[in-house]
């Protein structure tokens, strides 16, 4: 595993660790970069370590230890450190950090979204130290200055340090004010994962992973929960479909091209039956509406079988409880598949009439689309440019570029 690779899927669980280690946000994120320039320097000669997570957790905490002892800090944290360091001064290998450390990235969600803490800044914390999600990339999913979120973030881990918030899972008593947030922030990094936000990729599989782990974990430390149940069966549904949402060559293909032997049955078949457990147990919130769509995608042979009068009655239940611009749009897509495109492109339109929602780049990939389907491609055209203006994933721009392609005349090309 290269570093780069390294960073990108485990930098978020090396914090988690680091952070537990250490009891402070901004030392553990300092000395993770360190000990990745410690491993730049001396991988390339000593060769990899067998575990290179285990490396750099432990590069980190002995130079996060040796920075505290030549500061005034360290007195005080010396019981902390001993007692939290045990695990790793006692062993050599670090060759099972899995089963060391298995519940650090929950521990940090629960100390993320304390009460205490404002909920936008509950996620965006959650989303940087957890999912690795760049300050920016956060900005603009708030639709704010990246500036302001530099410091809503700032202002958070402050908090946590001076409210001296522990790092642990609640007791049981204290789950219920926080459950809401925590079960919000997974879905947050599933939705990462299966539709990032920029970059060369589609999917970050890691991301998927690791929040369908921790929606495991959670059903587990909430078995009387329904909502959590249905979050996870919501996450296997759609991860089901992540083999055929990209070609071999990394191109994204859409659900009415996918090959759907490609599809995971054990994970439809799971996702199907958590759902219907959830429904029976009381489940009637966001993610249990999401899963039923979800279930009705993942059990239909075809596009064309798919039940979309089912599709739209429940995105309007859903957007009954939780009003989204991305919901509206996808509603109104199963309304052209459910009646006929006119039906679908009128409802875009509305929305796209909103000054908030002009620019997000869903919306235009979406009308465009109707308008190719009405053969209507000079206007298909015009708004796939818009679009690809918009669209800060390369996957998704190579798409959108695709699709114009074959909206021009052939004298265009």
């Amino acid at each position: 595993m290269d570093i780069g690779k390294l960073h990108r899927e485990e930098s978020g669980r090396i914090l988690a660790t680091l952070i537990r280690l250490l009891g402070d946000f901004d030392l553990a994120e300092e000395m993770l970069q360190e000990a990745y320039a410690v491993a730049l320097e001396k991988w390339p000669v000593e060769g990899e370590p067998s575990n290179p997570r285990s490396w750099i957790i432990s590069t980190a905490h002995h130079k996060a230890i040796d920075r505290l002892r030549r500061g005034a800090t360290f007195a005080a944290k010396r019981e902390q450190i001993a007692r939290e360091s045990e695990p790793v001064t006692q062993r050599n290998d670090l060759a099972s950090d899995d089963e060391m450390f298995p519940d650090d990235r929950l521990r940090l969600i629960f100390t993320c979204c304390h009460p205490s803490l404002a909920s936008d800044a509950q996620v965006a914390l959650t989303l940087q130290t957890v999912c690795g999600i760049t300050t920016d990339e956060i900005a603009r999913a708030f639709l704010v200055s990246t500036t302001t979120m530099a410091q809503r973030l700032v202002r958070a881990k402050r908090k946590i340090r001076e409210a001296a918030i522990p790092y642990r899972i609640p007791a049981r008593e204290d789950l219920p004010a926080r459950v809401d947030a925590v079960l919000l922030v997974v879905y947050l990094i599933f939705n990462e994962g299966y539709l990032a936000t920029s970059g060369d990729a589609l999917i970050r599989r890691e991301l998927c992973a690791e929040a369908i782990r921790l929606g495991r974990m959670l059903c587990q430390l909430l078995p009387t929960e329904p909502e959590a149940l249905a979050l996870l069966a919501m996450m296997l549904l759609h991860d089901s479909r992540s083999d055929a949402r990209v070609s071999k060559d990394g191109e994204l293909i859409v659900m009415e091209e996918q090959d759907r032997s490609l599809w995971r049955a054990d994970q439809i078949r799971e996702g199907t039956a958590l759902l219907e457990s959830a429904l029976r147990t009381g489940a009637s919130g966001e993610y249990a509406l999401q899963a039923a769509i979800a279930a009705v995608h993942a059990n239909s042979k075809s596009v064309r079988e798919t039940d979309w009068a089912q599709i739209v009655g429940l995105y309007s239940s859903l957007l009954r409880i939780h009003p989204s611009p991305v919901i509206e749009i996808n509603r109104a897509v199963a309304v052209a598949m459910a009646r006929k495109p006119e039906d679908g492109l009128a409802l875009l339109d509305e929305i796209g009439s909103r000054e908030q929602t002009s620019e997000f780049h869903l919306l235009h990939a979406a009308r465009a689309d109707m308008f190719r389907r009405l053969g209507r491609y000079a206007d298909a055209a015009d708004v796939y440019r818009r679009g690809l203006s918009l669209t800060t994933n390369d996957v998704e721009r190579r798409f959108l570029q695709r699709r114009l392609a074959e909206c021009m005349p052939p004298s265009a090309h």
